[in-house]
């Protein structure tokens, strides 16, 4: 893996092209990071008896991007 938690990247293909963020997360098995404030999914949750009092609503977190999308900045 070319980068490691907590560097620069510059995403240079997909959606996101353009966008500089922080590594927050990596999968080396798998070649995917999560880089912050890239590639937002928005998540919609239910209220539900098994989460424990997990409250309902609307959230925006980081999804999974391939490592060879970015480059070290």
């Amino acid at each position: 893996m070319h980068v490691k938690k907590n560097d620069m990247v510059l995403v240079i293909a997909g959606n996101d092209k353009g966008k500089k963020g922080a590594v927050i997360d990596i999968l080396p098995e798998k070649g995917k990071i999560k880089v912050q404030n890239v590639a937002i999914a928005t998540r919609h949750k239910n209220k539900s008896s098994r989460s424990g009092g997990a409250k309902p609503g609307i959230t925006k977190q980081e999804r999974w991007i391939d490592s060879s999308n970015v480059k070290k900045i």
